[in-house]
């Protein structure tokens, strides 16, 4: 294989927002049976960032004033009064973007108080929150420790200066360092550093120096992410391109990380070890979980049905979407999004599993789709040929360089429809 051909495209969902388009008008409340069937988490989406980074086409805005956020923050109560889902119980939440802790204090504070009074929760709900260094100050870390927050996630992406202003990230390492230092002061019970392989003019010495710094904080967690150049984004538009060595990146980066104490659960989450102890992984199924989204940007699903308010990467087109959902009148009703057939329920069950580290139980995926693994989906043969997957008893899991791969066999199981759909899809909200 050519390594240089392993990065078609990161698979954190199926199939990806590109696929979705306008359908037949429904209402979240013919859905509301579902929850109480499956698992329930909630998100939080804040698409408001001081700037916006080199690499980034998630749905987010810059330069918005405190009112306009303000504002914001009116519609996501408005949606929450009218999901009316008090009686749903969630087991937890997720607060990202954007930047979250762009939000001042105030409203901060308000919008844990919208999430714990809207909806209903487990005794102990995990609560996640992301950061930026820049946004990292003592006393939002108050707000976060008294709303019991349980996984801090802060983007990182390089202690090398070089590196990031070829990201266009606008923090400096100090700034970096100084946020890192909080947080530990702070004594979240889990907390991740992110970065990125794969810059320009990045080095083997450089990812070393990067990450010796980063184990020296005890991170639990640490997310690598190589890095792609997506149409649309600040980078694409520099005509930058990526390093030609993600993949010895991927591999120094690996042996490294597992040689510091840290187990590896995918191709980009390394966890930490304590008192000689790995995580286990997750013994239940994923797939089938679902999600309700608040705010402009993020994505629910509820059973085969998967739906958002458009999504945009060029600011122009994320500013109108943003505005239309502020003025929305009826957030009940379900206009844009995905109705997943049987067959894409089933390679959704199969990616999530499959690229989550924890692998495909063989007899579990019979009896959910009455059908035969490797009938069904002839690369997964090929990929055990190749030692790409290792079938482990009756459980099919990623092997090493299988994981390696994550981002080459995660698409490779697209199915043409939506593959088409993507292929199709336009930055231009309306089309």
């Amino acid at each position: 294989m050519d390594y240089k051909d392993i990065y078609q495209q990161y698979m954190y969902s199926y199939p990806h927002k590109t696929a979705y388009r306008k359908i037949e008008q429904s209402f979240i409340e013919q859905y509301k049976p579902l929850l109480k069937q499956q698992k329930n988490s909630l998100y939080f989406h804040i698409p408001f960032c001081e700037s916006k980074c080199g690499y980034c086409n998630l749905f987010s805005v810059t330069g918005q004033k405190e009112d306009f956020i303000s504002e914001y923050l009116d519609a996501c109560q408005r949606q929450i009064e009218q999901y009316a889902l008090q009686d749903i119980v969630f087991s937890d939440l997720t607060i990202g973007g954007g930047t979250p802790l762009l939000l001042s204090k105030e409203q901060l504070e308000r919008l844990f108080a919208m999430a714990k009074a809207g909806f209903g929760w487990d005794v102990s709900p995990t609560i996640i929150i992301e950061t930026a260094p820049n946004q990292t100050t003592w006393e939002k870390l108050c707000i976060m420790k008294e709303n019991k927050v349980s996984r801090v996630s802060i983007g990182v992406q390089s202690f090398c200066q070089a590196e990031l202003d070829r990201l266009c990230r606008h923090h400096t390492v100090k700034q970096a360092r100084e946020a890192i230092k909080l947080l530990k002061q702070a004594m979240f019970p889990c907390l991740n550093l992110d970065f990125i392989y794969g810059i320009k003019g990045q080095t083997l010495e450089t990812i070393r120096s990067s990450l010796e710094e980063a184990v020296s904080y005890e991170p639990d967690e640490i997310f690598i992410y190589p890095l792609y150049i997506k149409p649309g984004t600040i980078l694409d538009r520099k005509q930058e391109k990526a390093s030609d060595s993600r993949y010895m990146f991927y591999c120094f980066i690996r042996d490294f990380l597992c040689n510091r104490g840290y187990h590896q659960t995918s191709m980009r989450r390394f966890v930490a070890t304590k008192a000689g102890k790995t995580e286990k992984m997750a013994a239940s199924e994923c797939g089938f979980e679902n999600t309700i989204s608040i705010g402009c940007g993020g994505r629910s699903y509820i059973g085969n049905v998967h739906f958002c308010t458009p999504y945009g990467v060029k600011q122009e087109t994320c500013q109108r979407i943003l505005k239309d959902y502020i003025q929305c009148q009826d957030y009940r009703q379900i206009a844009y999004g995905c109705i997943l057939s049987e067959e894409e329920v089933r390679r959704r069950y199969v990616i999530k599993n499959l690229l989550a580290g924890r692998g495909i139980l063989l007899r579990e995926y019979q009896d959910r789709f009455g059908s035969d693994l490797f009938k069904d989906y002839d690369i997964l043969q090929d990929c055990l040929e190749k030692d790409y997957l290792v079938l482990e008893g009756k459980r099919l899991h990623l092997s090493e360089e299988g994981m390696a791969l994550s981002d080459y066999i995660g698409p490779a199981l697209i199915s043409k429809e939506i593959r088409q759909r993507m292929s199709e899809w336009k930055d231009t909200y309306g089309e």
